[in-house]
């Protein structure tokens, strides 16, 4: 089994001047792993994630990073341009890697002005807990415990939690434990998963121990394993 090290999340946020009132916004996500055509609707453009990847995905890897995700949040209080790469080889983003990409995407955005409000730019490793978004997270993390939300619901579920198996043929397969008690495989298409994220357990923590925690806060990390006590925990009285 691959032993990844993401450090918690670090943060280098580019803040616009000025937020500008933009008028309504509101958040609509395309469902699927790997889909584009997500939007930030404001009175006056669209937004388009899958544009916005476009522009920002040759950026990550001019650094050597891996895109993992990029989405708009926060309404029209705080529109939020949410960045998040990592090294592939490492699972890794350190800050040099947060503040190169972040002054990057700056220059890129500055340069095609896809956003015409004011908005706020994060870059951040995926975190321990990362989502799943790209097909190959699914072969890349499979022994570890997830949570999806798919689009449709499927045998009764909209919900899944259980432990990755993998992915063939478009086909996501996962452990979950069955109304009899009994651990079954459970199979669903890639393309209806709305969304995905690991659960933290104490395994994960153990696979993602950083293998250099310089920048790590001591604080995050004892949360982080307070945090996977309490999904273990949960995980085993659904088991009961």
């Amino acid at each position: 089994m691959p032993r990844f090290a993401p450090l918690p999340r670090a943060r280098v946020p580019a803040i616009s001047p000025l937020l500008l009132d933009i008028g309504n916004l509101a958040e609509v996500g395309a469902t699927g792993a790997d889909a584009g055509g997500a939007y930030l609707e404001s009175e006056t453009r669209l937004a388009d994630i899958a544009a916005l990847e476009r522009l920002i995905e040759p950026e990550a890897q001019a650094l050597g990073l891996s895109l993992v995700r990029v989405a708009m949040f926060g309404g029209k209080s705080d529109p939020t341009l949410q960045v998040m790469a990592e090294r592939p080889d490492t699972r890794q983003l350190d800050i040099a890697d947060c503040e190169a990409l972040s002054r990057r995407i700056s220059d890129v955005l500055d340069e095609h002005d896809p956003i015409e409000e004011a908005y706020r730019l994060e870059v951040s490793s995926p975190g321990i807990d990362r989502p799943l978004t790209r097909s190959q997270d699914y072969a890349d993390w499979a022994g570890f415990d997830a949570r999806v939300k798919l689009s449709e619901t499927i045998e009764g579920r909209k919900q899944i939690d259980g432990k990755l198996l993998g992915l063939a043929d478009g086909t996501v397969t996962m452990q979950i434990r069955a109304k009899d008690k009994s651990l079954q495989p459970f199979a669903f298409p890639l393309a209806f998963v709305a969304s995905a994220k690991l659960l933290l357990t104490d395994e994960l923590i153990r696979a993602t121990a950083p293998l250099d925690a310089a920048g790590a806060e001591e604080e995050e990390i004892e949360d982080a394993m307070l945090d996977a006590e309490g999904v273990d925990q949960e995980l085993e009285e659904g088991q009961d």
